[in-house]
C-alpha cells in the first residue's frame, strides 16, 4: 500500500482492488544496508509439492515475544470486515504535547509501503475529533487537508496534530497525521484528488486506519515542499473556511509524518517479524513489530541481505524475467503483485489474482543502489484453492497481477517466516541512507 509521493517519480501505487466475496470472506487485493556479491535466500524447509507443482522452501524465522517497550504485537485474522492478509496493531493518539485525554485505537493496518498515520474519523471519540486534535493551518489561516492517492481510490481529510504512542514508544512532540473522512465529500477537489472511489470509511479500508512506517520520514517530501512541483503534484490542499480547496505547497514540518522517525528513542527503523504459516493458509498469525535497529539488545541488524534503496524503500535495480523492475517489500499489500503472462488468471470470482492449475515457483533478483544482489524464490498457489477454506485469513503464497511490467510488489506473503528490516532515511540530518533487508 503506497501513498503517492510524487507523480513525477511514478510513485502512484495503491492497495485496494475489490473482488468478489468468498462466502463470508471479504477479499481485498493490494494492488543503507551493506552486503555484497550475489547470493540466494534459503531456509530449513524442503520444497513442497501441491496440485502437481512445487513451492519453494518456506522461511522459518519466528517473531520475538512482544514484551519489551520497543515492541508491539501484530495480528492477522478476520479483523473488522474479513479482509485477508491485513496485519494490524493498536495505536494511541493524544492531544499534541500531552499524554492525557488519549484514545487507543485497535485494528490499525501496518503498512511498510506508506508513510504516516491515517485514522478514520468515525473511530475517534468526540473530544479528540472536535478540538483535541487541532486541524493544521497554513500561514494564510486556511485549513490544511490531504488527498492521499492510491491506484484505485483515495483518502480525503484534514491534517491534524497528535502525540502518537505505539507500544512503549512515544513521539517527542505532536506530529502531523491525517484524519480520513472528516470533511464532506463536497469539499473533495475535482480535478485534483486522484481517481477511483473514496476510501474514507472503515469498511472501505478494512481497518480503522493505516500506520505507514516505511523508509521515508514523511509522505511526500520535496515534491510537496517545493512550490514549483507542488503546483501540479502536491497531495496537500489549502481550504479557506474549510472549503474551496486548492492544491498547495507544504513545508516538510507540516507533512504527514512517519511516527517512528519522531519517537524519542528507537527511531531509526523498524523490524516486521511474522511467523511461518502453512502453504494452504492459516486462520490467523501473530507477529511482532520491533522499533529501532541496533538500538536495543532485541533489535540487532541480523539481516542476511540488505539493500540501499531510494527514499521510499524501492529496490530499483531488481530483475524479473529478464526485465529490470522496481521491487519493494510492502506489508500493506495482501499478496505478491507482479506481471507474468505465463500464470493463469482467475475468473471473475477472484479477478486480479492468479489461479495456476499447479503450484508455481518464481524467482526475482533483488537489487538496490549498492552492489548487493540476492535471488529470492516465491511460491504461488491458486487463489481459488486458498480461498476454498473460508476460515483462513493468513496466506504465504497468494499472488495477483499488477498493471504494467515495471513493478514487483513483495506483499505480506513474503513476510511470513521472516524478519524484514526498514532503515529510515536520515540523510537530511546527516544520518543513514534508507535501506531494507531480510
Amino acid at each position: 500500500m503506497r501513498t503517492m509521493q510524487s507523480h513525477i517519480a511514478g510513485k502512484f501505487r495503491g492497495w485496494v482492488q475489490a473482488v468478489a466475496a468468498v462466502a463470508l470472506v471479504s477479499v481485498i487485493a493490494a494492488c543503507g544496508g551493506g552486503g555484497g556479491g550475489d547470493s540466494s535466500s534459503s531456509s530449513n524447509n524442503s520444497s513442497t509439492t501441491l496440485n502437481g507443482g512445487s513451492l519453494p522452501a518456506s522461511p522459518t524465522q519466528q517473531p520475538i515475544a512482544a514484551t519489551a517497550a520497543n515492541t508491539v504485537p501484530i495480528t492477522v485474522g478476520r479483523g473488522l470486515s474479513g479482509v485477508i492478509n491485513i496485519p494490524t496493531v493498536s495505536v494511541t493518539v493524544c492531544p499534541p504535547g500531552t499524554t492525557s485525554g488519549c484514545q487507543t485505537i485497535n485494528n490499525i493496518q501496518v503498512d511498510t509501503g506508506s508513510f504516516g498515520l491515517r485514522l478514520v474519523s468515525s473511530v475517534l471519540n468526540s473530544s479528540l475529533l472536535n478540538g483535541g486534535l487541532p486541524i493544521s493551518t497554513l500561514t494564510s489561516g486556511a485549513q490544511l487537508a490531504e488527498c492521499a492517492t492510491f491506484a484505485d481510490g483515495y483518502t480525503w481529510g484534514t491534517v491534524r496534530t497528535a502525540t502518537v504512542q505505539i507500544g512503549g514508544e512515544t513521539t517527542a512532540t505532536g506530529i502531523p497525521i491525517q484524519i480520513i473522512g472528516d470533511k464532506a465529500s463536497s469539499t473533495v477537489p475535482s480535478p485534483g484528488c486522484g481517481s477511483g472511489s473514496a476510501e474514507n470509511t472503515v469498511s472501505d479500508l478494512g481497518a480503522n486506519g493505516i500506520l505507514g512506517i516505511g523508509t521515508a520520514p514523511n509522505d511526500c517530501g520535496a515534491t510537496c515542499a517545493n512550490a514549483g512541483t507542488a503546483a501540479n503534484y502536491s497531495n496537500y490542499f489549502s481550504c479557506p473556511g474549510g472549503t474551496s480547496c486548492t492544491r498547495t505547497a507544504v513545508p516538510l514540518a507540516q507533512q504527514v509524518a512517519n511516527p517512528v522517525a519522531n519517537f524519542t528513542a528507537d527511531n531509526n527503523g523498524v523490524i516486521v517479524q511474522m511467523p511461518p504459516v502453512s502453504n494452504t493458509g492459516a486462520a490467523s498469525a501473530t507477529g511482532t513489530l520491533v522499533f529501532g535497529i541496533g538500538t536495543q539488545s532485541n533489535n540487532a541488524l541480523a539481516a542476511t541481505q540488505t539493500f540501499t534503496t531510494d527514499a521510499f524503500g524501492n529496490m530499483n535495480n531488481s530483475v524479473f524475467n529478464g526485465t529490470t523492475v522496481q521491487a519493494f517489500f510492502d506489508s500493506g499489500s495482501n499478496a505478491y503483485f507482479f506481471a507474468d503472462s505465463s500464470l493463469a488468471q482467475c475468473g471473475s470470482n477472484f479477478a486480479g489474482f492468479y489461479c495456476p492449475s499447479a503450484a508455481q515457483t518464481r524467482s526475482i533478483t533483488l537489487g538496490g543502489l549498492s552492489s548487493t544482489r540476492a535471488s529470492v524464490s516465491i511460491g504461488i498457489l491458486s487463489a481459488s484453492t486458498l480461498f476454498s477454506n473460508t476460515s483462513n485469513y493468513a496466506f504465504n503464497d497468494l499472488a495477483g497481477q499488477i498493471g504494467g511490467s515495471s513493478s514487483f510488489d513483495l506483499g505480506l506473503p513474503f513476510f511470513y517466516g521472516r524478519h524484514v528490516y526498514y532503515g529510515i532515511d536520515q540523510t537530511l540530518s546527516g544520518g543513514q541512507t534508507p535501506y531494507v533487508g531480510f
